[in-house]
């Protein structure tokens, strides 16, 4: 029976190393569904708490369902959190100060994007597709994709003549802090 128990151990083990998003705080989750399947985020609330309690504050609300990754340009970032789709837009609640922070922007790094004002962050943000460092100590980062980054790379790109824009672009299903879905 001992044999068995370690057994069963070993593999739970096993299986929470081979899925973070599983072991991690769901409180500190997010869930963002693309139309490929589920991402899960990881949040660094010791980075950037203001931030990452705005991005759970709007999932939570339903504010990113439906919204469109307006701007993709590949092998940089894919970028989103615009209700009008134009990048020009945000939420109602009052913009961020910066939390710039130490972590490297590295495939699956998610930013909050900004004006060329630091502190203009409110709802919109990008995803990194490869590693960035340009982006270092300018942006504030407030988490990092954990599971399904492949989904992210599915993500229609935008057009480079255009920086970016994306004709038709793909959207956000859902966004939610995984606390509220895996009750």
């Amino acid at each position: 029976m001992k044999i068995v128990r370690f057994a069963l151990a070993a593999l739970a083990a096993l299986l929470v190393l081979q899925h973070p998003a599983v072991a991690a705080d769901k409180e500190n989750m997010i869930y963002l569904d693309l139309k490929d399947g589920r991402v899960a985020i990881e949040l660094y609330p010791d980075k950037a708490p203001n931030h990452v309690k705005r991005i759970k504050e709007l999932a939570r609300a339903g504010f990113y369902d439906g919204v469109v990754f307006h701007r993709v340009i590949n092998g940089f970032m894919a970028q989103t959190g615009d209700p009008t789709g134009t990048g020009r837009g945000g939420s109602d609640k009052p913009d961020l100060q910066a939390e710039f922070n130490d972590t490297s922007h590295v495939e699956g790094v998610c930013s909050m994007a900004r004006t060329s004002y630091p502190h203009s962050a409110n709802s919109q943000f990008f995803i990194v597709l490869a590693t960035a460092p340009h982006l270092d100590g300018q942006y504030t980062v407030w988490g990092k994709v954990v599971q399904g980054m492949e989904f992210v790379h599915k993500i229609k790109k935008g057009r480079d003549d255009q920086n970016g824009a994306v004709d038709k672009p793909d959207k956000i299903v859902k966004m939610r802090v995984a606390a509220d879905v895996d009750k």
